[in-house]
């Protein structure tokens, strides 16, 4: 198997812990092609970040990636920061991948003919994850949720994730939605959940303080997440004329399912486990976390054109917390 489509089984700490500790990948041989739907939802975050009229703050890490004809040079450069060449490579990357639904190493040769910066590119956006995302198998996905997109998202090194335990055993635990827009999550993924009060990422007022801002109310949480607007532009919008087809109709006609990377307009929500210690600020349906260490994010739902999830989910209710804790599997709740 291609090294890049393997079930990612890697060695680093945080990958290892998430299959003892979550014992979810037992059925991780699922289908192969799993890996490939992570990867288009990294490239989705890239491209949303890049897109932002606020990506000076939010597209970071910017990548770095060594020039293909001089090893001795950075063709994307931190140090020298060229949004636009980083857009037409990933533009690259995404065309092609609309064209074909072959896996991405066998369009290696495409890309490097297309541009040879996308493949590069596309190796930093998967190797610089810092989170461990697997795709759920059916059996342990939410159905409340209304979206096939689920993935188990681990974001925490073995470190938080041990205090979190410790923390875990003194308070005890629940559940909650974290939503952010598409834009904020290329950074979330490499930078963990960060207070962005009084820092520049802040996008909302503080208005309970600084902190994390959850709730146990997924209309709340698709509201940050940017459900109910609607996005500036949609592949639907865009003029014909423009080159670009949204490349939607096209695979859908074929039979294809429709890949993610052909939805401009994706929309996702996490749900994240919180203590419930005393520092946990709760003001009605919105509840602040000062202290980062005690948030864990465990699941992330993407939502594409017009899929809407239900707004009235409450992740207090018995029943919904009950399944929760069945999809995560006892090792967690037992903590």
């Amino acid at each position: 198997v291609p090294l890049l489509l393997q079930p990612t089984v890697c060695e680093r700490e945080l990958c290892v812990f998430a299959f003892q500790t979550l014992g979810v990948m037992n059925e991780a041989a699922d289908e192969i092609a799993t890996g490939a739907q992570v990867v288009d939802l990294l490239v989705s975050m890239c491209r949303s970040a890049l897109e932002s009229p606020r990506k000076v703050v939010i597209f970071e890490p910017y990548p770095s990636v060594v020039d293909p004809n001089d090893p001795q040079m950075l063709a994307f450069n931190p140090r020298k920061k060229n949004y636009d060449r980083v857009m037409k490579a990933l533009d690259s990357i995404t065309s092609i991948r609309e064209m074909t639904q072959a896996p991405y190493l066998e369009i290696k040769k495409q890309m490097d003919k297309q541009d040879p910066l996308a493949h590069p590119l596309l190796q930093w956006v998967i190797s610089s994850n810092r989170s461990h995302i697997v795709k759920l198998p059916v059996n342990r996905q939410l159905k409340f949720m209304h979206t096939p997109h689920q993935f188990l998202l681990l974001s925490s090194p073995p470190a938080k994730e041990s205090n979190f335990r410790a923390a875990k055993k003194l308070f005890g635990s629940t559940f909650a939605f974290h939503g952010s827009h598409i834009e904020n999550w290329h950074s979330i993924l490499r930078n963990g959940l960060v207070v962005a009060s009084n820092t520049r990422l802040q996008l909302h007022g503080a208005m309970y303080g600084s902190g994390i801002y959850l709730s146990p109310m997924s209309s709340i949480s698709f509201g940050y997440s940017g459900m109910n607007k609607k996005q500036k532009v949609s592949a639907k919008d865009e003029p014909a004329s423009s080159g670009k087809s949204s490349g939607v109709s096209q695979s859908q006609k074929k039979g294809h399912q429709s890949q993610f990377l052909q939805s401009r307009n994706l929309k996702c929500i996490a749900l994240c486990e919180v203590i419930t210690s005393p520092d946990l600020h709760k003001h009605g349906e919105i509840w602040v976390v000062p202290n980062t260490e005690h948030v864990c994010t465990r699941f992330f739902f993407v939502y594409e054109d017009g899929q809407v999830g239900d707004a009235n989910i409450n992740t207090q209710e018995g029943g919904i917390h009950k399944e929760i804790l069945r999809v995560i599997g006892n090792q967690t709740a037992t903590g």
